[in-house]
């Protein structure tokens, strides 16, 4: 048994530096991936227009683009963040 090679290595045949379907599917990325399904479901059910106003324009535009504009905006911020407190 080689310095790399582990006791649960052994026998399943995994090549050094590839992941099997249970080591990359953790709890919390599970959680996630449905919250982010579950998001994008409300957001595309919600297709009525509705006036949004932008500091001082007042724009009319569908629903569901307000939602996903502001899920996206959500996502860029926090993995910035994430990023951000992992440098620290």
């Amino acid at each position: 048994m080689s310095p790399k090679t582990t006791a649960s290595d052994r026998g399943r045949g995994t090549a050094r530096g590839h992941r099997q379907w249970g080591d990359m599917l953790t709890p919390g990325r599970v959680t996630v991936g449905v919250l982010a399904l579950l998001a994008l479901v409300f957001i595309f059910e919600n297709t009525r227009t509705t006036k949004i106003r932008l500091l001082v324009p007042e724009v009319t535009m569908p629903l569901w683009l307000a939602l996903l504009g502001t899920a996206l905006i959500g996502a860029v911020c926090g993995a910035y963040w994430a990023y951000y407190m992992k440098r620290r």
